[in-house]
């Protein structure tokens, strides 16, 4: 087994892992059978990551070879580990692969930041909450007015989920068959949502509700036996 280590996005209590960047990346190496030893990384610790010529996580490191962004991840896994399962099923798939990830990345952050953002404040380090401060409500406005959109919000992420509505009515995954990276890349941002907000995103009869439900399960349930806000110890 390769000897992987993954720098890994983290809130004060070290093992709330919620990225939904990270969370494609730990789905890409479950989907591989790969395991990585995690390191928690806090957002002020640029210093931690230096190594990698940038300042955000994730990073993969596998011996000398150092690799950050999600989607750079996932095609150095396809290349590195071609006797593993495919992440792509060929390059068509990989070209439909990148874009369900910039669809999701430009379509679903701006809509779930709005929803999660002030839940994160609280779940983050101490050391982390000014820089996520300022570096947040330069782009969203003030934490503390954000929750009286939640409606509105929850509403226009229903409605941005259309696309996928519609396609897993037809077939169990965004990628068909079986699930692949298509799948991993939107799933990281509900995973970003589970893992810090107990806010109900998804109606019970939503095929995207079921979809989820199915990814949680994935990997022997590795997602669903993730540290969430709602199962950490009370501090």
């Amino acid at each position: 087994m390769p000897d992987l280590t993954l720098y890994d996005l983290a809130g004060a209590d070290p093992s709330l892992r919620f990225s939904p960047h990270c969370w494609k990346t730990r789905m890409a190496l479950a989907h591989k059978g790969l395991s990585a030893k995690t390191v928690p990384w806090r957002f002020t610790e640029k210093e931690a990551i230096d190594f990698s010529g940038q300042k955000l996580v994730p990073v993969l490191v596998n011996g000398t070879h150092v690799v950050s962004d999600s989607w750079q991840i996932a095609c150095y896994l396809e290349e590195a580990f071609p006797e593993r399962p495919s992440l792509f099923g060929g390059e068509a798939g990989r070209a439909l692969s990148l874009f369900a990830n910039a669809w999701t990345d430009a379509t679903l952050v701006p809509t779930l930041a709005r929803l999660l953002l002030p839940s994160i404040h609280g779940l983050i380090h101490d050391k982390d909450k000014d820089y996520f401060r300022a570096t947040r409500e330069k782009r969203f406005g003030k934490l503390e007015d954000l929750p009286a959109g939640y409606g509105e919000q929850i509403a226009a992420l229903r409605a941005s989920l259309l696309p996928l509505r519609q396609t897993l009515s037809r077939q169990p995954w965004l990628a068909g068959e079986q699930p692949a990276y298509a799948d991993y890349a939107v799933f990281g941002m509900f995973m970003w949502a589970r893992c810090t907000s107990p806010l109900e995103l998804l109606a019970g009869d939503d095929p995207v509700h079921a979809w989820r439900e199915r990814l949680l399960d994935a990997f022997g349930g590795m997602a669903r036996a993730a540290p969430t806000t709602e199962s950490l110890p009370a501090t």
